[in-house]
């Protein structure tokens, strides 16, 4: 961004910050019903049904209700945004047997379960690429399969430090016994919220009011084996006039599950792991004070570490990993009501997320072991200064603005602890400056036909980074609600990521192997291949062109129904990938062959080893330019186009019956998403194959609640995979997951407060589809990125508030 544009755009954030041309009012709550009872989606509500604005000039709200309400999307203080929203409240993930929010992202349709999660297998012997696989032990967003680094991750709207290599956020890490509400827009947001938003964002909110003490344990095992958990847990908080707090921690230990324990999966060479074991302990504090009648302030910090076990082999190695995961946050901000109704908000950020990776490689056949302790570091930093308000009046109400300014910094550091060296230290500094416009046309009040609803939404974010330079991203919208029975939504606008600093700083090395290790055959005994790898400093940051379109149905009439049709497409250019994710397919798949050279000169070949900090040599041979048969440039690099389009659907309908009532809620989605490695190349699919989200998923049940008993029952739904090589279709996979909870409630014995919990996942024990593996030894014969092995898991939970 040029330094002319940052300068307008910080003069803008001070001239709003003195106020602006309304009467001060209240902060408004637009959340649906549907929303406060965790509906899976959830849609705007009408004019005519929202709360109206106090009509006094001089009213204050009470202390207590200084915050303003968070709409995810948008800045506007109590705005919509022409995204869709998912929202998922703590009652749904309490009568659906949820315990952490990693489970409750994997159940959505629209987020892929690859990336970063416990259930994807590590060590990536399966080809499934460097971003998907479990180096943490945590979970994470990656909507549309975009990947974990294409998703943004907020807790209370303040981003979280990276995890890892593959600048993947952690959410489980957050404890949800203190989670109000996760919200989700699976569209482009970076106009808004600025880098990663490309498959959209997910904002974690946390619980402000909560008085008492609630301590709870939960026992829990899968019935074919492993898998054993036991959790303890304790949530304290309080409420005073000007303020409140909410203080959780929680003590989790899970035992492995076994290749031995499945019987698809004996023929892995024992002990392997397909689920890691895990130690966590994790503890957050969120505090609100008011000062006065028109500040407050709030302090949100959160620690989590976690200790993992993996054991693997390949190719006569065996592999123990016992790597542990450290991530901390601290977040205050200040929040000050200015006169005229406008805000001024001040927040910082500080991140760290420290991964140690220890692992002990052991060759099968002489007992000789090498050792590997290393760290892989990050650290960030955020400041920003922001302010909102109205602007002036137009028919359908207030044209309000929100802007501001702020810096954010990353650092990662790879360090060698054997070596006592960083074996690589990368650090990147962004300036930022945003604003957005919400504009009110029309409302109910000016009674025009065929028009009950009409806003206009317009947002621009400059960023200025230290790396590459500047970007600049604008978002449009409309809110259109042609009646109080439908709303329409529709948006277009600009999102980037910038390449991750692994991406751009891991070193480039080369290698020797045989060409068998990449899926040759036919060659020469001698043959060798060349392997350029690492990073790369000459990367783009990543730009993608997004749209969207949704049909919201809540009807007068019938209050209790909610329904969505949404639509969108992505046009993701200079993506940052790993060219050639599966490298023992590189010599024998044609999506690969732009990256491979089949007839390497020896100038080709001097250029690779002159680029490269060392080579090393696993063919067994000395290195002979006449003997090299191909150079495969597996580095990362930035394709041509991936286009992302699909649909979702969503719905949810409350029906009393009785003394009770019954929920039912679903969603699914199709996704169709394809990837051009250059603009030479063809393009070839990515969803619908292996390693990659299905072509359509979905989850459809229901609640039942009587008193406080609830109950509840869901199918889930994931298409097959098709496996390039051979291509075979995996069979689809259908489960079905029940929960029961009885809540005692207040008495005046010792069973006041008391609550039980019975989860049953995937009760039919489905076991996941399998596909040929080329190493049968090594390799687990399923897509551990969409199907699990876990089979039947049963828990039993109690708890206890005073």
């Amino acid at each position: 961004m040029k330094t002319s544009t940052l300068r307008n755009a910080i003069s803008i954030a001070l001239l709003v910050a003195a106020g602006g041309a309304s009467d001060w009012a209240a902060a408004q709550d637009t959340t649906t019903e549907a929303s406060a009872q965790g509906a899976v989606s959830t849609v705007d509500t009408p004019a005519n049904k929202q709360p109206k604005k106090a009509a006094s000039k001089t009213a204050v709200p009470a202390v207590t209700n200084l915050e303003a309400t968070t709409v995810t999307g948008t800045r506007i203080r109590g705005g919509s945004t022409p995204s869709p929203v998912i929202t998922i409240g703590s009652e749904q993930m309490q009568d659906e047997g949820f315990t952490d929010l990693g489970e409750v992202i994997r159940s959505l349709p629209q987020n892929f379960s690859g990336g970063q999660n416990p259930g994807v297998l590590s060590g990536n012997l399966a080809g499934a690429g460097n971003a998907n696989q479990n180096l943490t032990g945590g979970s994470s967003l990656n909507l549309r399969g975009l990947g974990a680094d294409a998703t943004l991750t907020l807790l209370d709207g303040r981003r979280m430090a990276y995890g890892g290599f593959t600048q993947a956020v952690d959410i489980s890490a957050i404890p949800v016994a203190a989670v109000e509400r996760i919200e989700i827009v699976p569209d482009g947001a970076s106009a808004i919220y600025g880098s990663d938003a490309v498959g959209g964002v997910g904002n974690v909110i946390l619980k402000r009011d909560y008085d008492g003490v609630t301590v709870g344990t939960r026992y829990g095992e899968a019935t074919d084996g492993g898998l054993i958990t036991r959790e303890y847990d304790i949530t304290a908080g309080t409420t005073w006039r000007s303020g409140g707090l909410i203080a959780t921690y929680k003590d989790e230990s899970v035992d492995p599950v076994y290749s031995s324990q499945r019987s698809y999966t004996t023929q892995l060479v024992n002990p392997t792991t397909l689920y890691p074991g895990s130690d966590l302990h994790s503890g957050l504090l969120s505090v609100h004070q008011s000062l006065g009648d028109s500040a407050e302030l709030r302090l949100d910090a959160l620690r989590t570490a976690r200790d993992q076990l993996f054991l693997y082999n390949n190719s006569g190695i065996n592999s123990r990993a016992a790597p542990d995961t450290t991530t901390t946050l601290v977040s205050p901000s200040l929040e000050i009501w200015l006169p005229n109704d406008w805000t001024l908000s001040l927040a910082a950020t500080s991140g760290w997320d420290e991964h140690h990776e220890y692992l002990v490689q052991t060759v099968v056949a002489s007992g000789v072991a090498a050792i590997t302790d290393a760290c892989y570091c990050n650290e960030s930093r955020s400041y920003e200064l922001g302010a909102e308000g109205p602007l002036f009046a137009l028919p359908g109400g207030d044209a309000r603005l929100a802007a501001g300014i702020g810096y954010r910094e990353n650092t990662f550091r790879d360090v060698d602890h054997v070596n006592t060296v960083d074996t690589f230290r990368g650090s990147e500094g962004a300036r930022f400056a945003y604003a957005e416009f919400n504009l009110p046309l029309i409302g109910p009040d000016q009674q025009v036909r065929g028009v009950q609803r009409l806003e206009v939404t317009a947002a621009v974010r400059g960023e200025d980074y230290s790396t590459f330079g500047g970007v600049t991203t604008p978002k449009l919208g409309v809110i259109y609600g042609p009646s109080p029975d439908f709303t329409l939504k529709a948006s277009w606008g600009k999102s980037f990521k910038a390449p991750t600093l692994f991406e751009q700083d891991y070193a480039q090395n080369a290698y020797l192997f045989s060409p068998r290790s990449f899926g040759g055959v036919g060659y020469p005994a001698d043959a060798t291949v060349l392997v350029l790898d690492g990073g790369n400093r000459q990367l783009k940051p990543e730009r993608a062109s997004t749209q969207s379109a949704s049909l919201a149905f809540h009807p007068e009439s019938v209050r209790e129904l909610e329904a969505e049709l949404s639509w969108f497409r992505i046009d993701y250019h200079d993506r940052v990938i790993q060219p050639i994710a599966n490298s023992s397919q590189a010599l024998n798949n044609a999506i690969y062959a732009p990256y491979v050279d089949l007839a390497p000169t020896p100038q080709a070949q001097a250029q690779v080893i002159a680029s490269a900090q060392s080579l090393y040599d696993f063919a067994g041979a000395p290195y002979d330019p006449s003997k090299v048969a191909a150079i495969i440039y597996t580095q990362y690099a930035n394709t041509a186009q991936q286009r992302i389009q699909g649909i979702d659907l969503s719905g949810s309908y409350r029906l009393e019956l009785g003394q009770g009532a019954l929920i039912l809620r679903g969603s699914t989605s199709w996704l169709d998403s394809t990837q051009q490695t250059l603009p030479t190349a063809p393009a070839y699919a990515l969803s619908g194959t292996l390693f990659n989200p299905p072509k359509v998923s979905g989850r459809l049940g229901t609640d039942w609640k009587r008193g406080g008993f609830t109950a509840s029952l869901f199918a889930n739904y994931r298409s097959g995979v098709i496996n390039r090589i051979d291509s075979v279709k995996s069979a689809s996979f259908t489960t079905f997951d029940a929960a029961l909870r009885y809540s005692v409630g207040k008495r005046d014995d010792a069973w006041s407060g008391m609550e039980f919990a019975l989860s049953l996942d995937n009760a039919l024990d489905r076991h996941p589809p399998l596909y040929r593996v080329v190493s049968p030894r090594y390799v687990a014969p399923y897509d551990s990125t969409n199907y699990s092995a876990i089979g039947r898991f049963l828990s039993l939970s109690v708890s206890k508030h005073w």
